[in-house]
């Protein structure tokens, strides 16, 4: 899991009031900008979109190969919709490129974000990254399935039987 730390990071976000941002490496996009300027994007620049927890991602499947970074955000902790999101684009998609979990991130959810395909977090300002990142080794095996293997940890198992006489 990678930790965002807002003073060095790459990505730039685009002010929510430019309607067309001009093209730069490593801008981030809301929905509405990337769909006015995925056509004169230049392939060769990284550019990434955010999205609301209740967009439906089915939407970015076309522009999938063309993001680097989606950019899902948590408005409550209570609020799981974004860890769908994560899943489908990991697990349905492919989505090969970072996805970065941002808002109400607490090191609690830090276990569920990695099991479905969030491999960057922006923490809440009063959130600790050293017991967040003892919140990642904290459960050695799960029962069910996910993104990174989606076997349940029974089906892992080799069972070995004793043979009787």
């Amino acid at each position: 899991m990678k930790f965002i730390h807002p003073h060095d990071d790459i990505w730039q976000h685009a002010p929510e009031d430019e309607a067309a941002p001009a093209p730069a490496a490593h801008r981030v996009l809301s929905w509405p900008q990337w769909q006015a300027v995925r056509t004169t994007w230049p392939h060769h620049w990284p550019v990434g979109v955010r999205i609301a927890n209740d967009f439906d991602v089915e939407a970015l499947e076309a522009d999938l190969p063309r993001l680097a970074l989606v950019v899902l955000h948590f408005p409550k902790w209570t609020d799981g919709r974004a860890y769908s999101q994560a899943r489908l684009l990991r697990s349905r998609y492919r989505f090969a490129g970072e996805i970065r979990a941002v808002g109400e991130v607490l090191v609690d959810m830090l276990p569920l974000l990695d099991r479905t395909g969030v491999n960057a977090v922006l923490l809440r300002a009063d959130q600790d990254e050293a017991v967040a990142r003892r919140a990642l080794d904290f459960f050695s095996g799960y029962y069910q399935g996910d993104v990174h293997d989606n076997r349940p940890l029974f089906a892992r198992r080799k069972v070995h039987k004793e043979a009787v006489s």
